[in-house]
């Protein structure tokens, strides 16, 4: 029954952001966001917490003006989300520039696939939907399964309006392979927590467990490794930067070429988010497994002697 419940307010609110003009959902979006950050106490208290370490130079007023800021960037984009099937080709362009489409098509071109990161900063949803739309190259996006497969299952159908399709995670890696080797884009999103078996990397001055798939995937495959970032303008529309995260120095499969590439796209990552902090979403338990600078040095001692 709880399921039904959220599927019919899920669908309600998906039925009014659709009746919208594009501006007005995104506005609304902004003021969603705003009552989250008043009324989710606990995510208040994660995204602020995570920002005190992240920024320990910055003030209170400063770290809430950043959290407040995140949470209105992830109504928003939740907004525009529910609006894709309205998104026409025009509305697209207008919404979507891609600054450097050249770097995308360069790798794709290539012909061994491509990993395509992003994190979850400005709308991550809608840069895959976008960046493919617009250079007319699908992606395959590896995505977490909603506990309410109710709502899964509307949100896959938006992601997939225009040619992308969805691999779910967890039970993708044969799938993921093959779409590489036959020349297609995956598109992940790998900055949330990490497990403990995963790659130590540091971010914002920690040590953190981070997923180490995306490298494994291009080493494995010869498929070149991008980052895209989607930047908010004062006109609600998106800048979209493309990055090439360097292989060709440790293109042979190891551990520690696999540590090494993470790190690598680990701090471009932190790089853009420095840059625009409220774009990122800091109420995400990121920092959940972390070595301590014991822990750190003993590793450290036992590699280095």
């Amino acid at each position: 029954m709880r399921d039904w419940v959220e599927f019919a307010f899920f669908m309600f609110v998906r039925w009014l952001v659709l009746l919208l003009p594009l501006h007005t959902a995104q506005r609304f979006g902004r003021m969603v966001g705003t009552i989250a950050y008043h009324l989710a106490a606990s995510r208040r208290r994660i995204a602020i917490d995570n920002l005190c370490h992240a920024f320990p130079e910055k003030s209170k007023q400063e770290i809430e003006t950043i959290a407040k800021g995140s949470f209105r960037n992830y109504g928003i984009a939740m907004m525009e989300f529910l609006w894709f099937p309205n998104l026409t080709d025009e509305h697209c362009a207008r919404l979507v520039k891609v600054n450097n489409a050249e770097i995308l098509k360069k790798g794709f071109l290539r012909g061994k696939g491509m990993v395509m990161l992003s994190g979850h900063f400005g709308n991550w949803e809608l840069v895959a939907f976008g960046v493919a739309l617009l250079c007319k190259l699908p992606f395959s996006i590896i995505v977490q399964t909603q506990s309410n497969m109710l709502v899964d299952k509307v949100i896959n159908e938006h992601r997939c309006l225009r040619g992308n399709k969805v691999i779910p995670k967890g039970m993708s890696v044969r799938e993921i392979i093959k779409t590489l080797h036959n020349g297609g884009i995956i598109a992940i999103a790998p900055d949330q927590s990490g497990t403990m078996e995963g790659a130590f990397v540091d971010f914002f001055g920690r040590r953190v467990a981070t997923h180490q798939g995306p490298a494994v995937f291009a080493l494995r495959t010869g498929a070149p490794l991008q980052i895209g970032f989607m930047m908010r303008q004062s006109d609600w529309s998106y800048n979209v930067l493309l990055e090439e995260i360097q292989t060709d120095d440790i293109a042979e499969f190891t551990d520690d070429h696999v540590l090494e590439l993470t790190r690598r796209h680990t701090a471009l990552l932190e790089q853009y988010i420095r840059a625009y902090p409220d774009h990122w979403l800091w109420m995400h338990r990121r920092w959940k497994h972390i070595l301590s600078p014991a822990t750190t040095a003993s590793l450290e001692n036992s590699v280095y002697g």
